[in-house]
């Protein structure tokens, strides 16, 4: 696994007093393989300093310039995707991405902390059917919608999902989305996203971070590791 760190190129808002951090986005690919299409999985990753940093919710998600928001590749059980690995039809809705091999490895979803499995409790918000986008599919659908506000959060935040150290995140990184790319998928792919979240303790203040990550090219992902973490946040 090959992994490239998208350092914060925009401000970081804080409010409140809580004590959590954000410190970047993060960004793992990995190749893969199903029914004969050659893939490239990305994981996106928010990644914070603090032992119980907890993220809430992600918010105004856009493509910056002219990055491409189609090109995804789905594998879920949406009701009119049936398991079939699709461009065109599929959901991003994590409790519908079905077999956690069959499936799960080779769709595109995103989520608030936690795997995606049924009992994933990350919900679209009404960004979706918004900003001049009336789409009656909200998150059911294999594109981005191209409004600048796209959201997802945690409905059920006391089940701590988003919290670092949590099952399907890391001790520092929490899971945000997983984007499955054609291998051979050149186009340019720079996104920013607002993340809401706190330091996990109960009635603590909610701080905002708003920064980009990038989806790089296939052919680029295999000179990370050469050319070094791009992008590293300097201290």
């Amino acid at each position: 696994m090959k992994t490239g760190m998208i350092a914060s190129l925009a401000g970081l808002a804080v409010a409140g007093s809580a004590s959590a951090s954000f410190v970047e986005f993060a960004v793992t690919s990995a190749a893969a393989t199903t029914g004969g299409q050659s893939l490239t999985v990305y994981t996106v990753w928010g990644r914070f300093n603090g032992a119980t940093d907890t993220v809430l919710n992600a918010f105004n998600f856009g493509a910056v310039g002219a990055s491409s928001l189609t090109g995804f590749w789905h594998k879920d059980n949406a009701y009119y995707n049936s398991g079939i690995l699709s461009q065109e039809f599929g959901t991003w809705n994590p409790s519908q991405t079905g077999s956690i091999t069959l499936n799960r490895p080779f769709d595109s979803f995103l989520v608030i902390g936690g795997n995606a499995a049924p009992t994933n409790t990350t919900n679209a918000d009404p960004s979706w059917v918004s900003g001049g986008n009336a789409d009656a599919r909200s998150w059911n659908r294999a594109d981005l919608p191209n409004n600048g506000t796209l959201g997802w959060f945690n409905s059920n935040p006391p089940n701590n999902q988003g919290r670092v150290g949590q099952p399907g995140n890391t001790a520092t990184d929490v899971r945000l989305g997983q984007f499955v790319l054609s291998a051979n998928d050149s186009a340019a792919r720079t996104y920013t996203l607002t993340l809401g979240y706190n330091n996990g303790v109960a009635g603590s203040a909610v701080a905002f971070a708003t920064s980009t990550f990038s989806l790089p090219a296939p052919g680029a992902v295999a000179l990370i590791g050469l050319a070094g973490l791009v992008g590293r946040r300097r201290r």
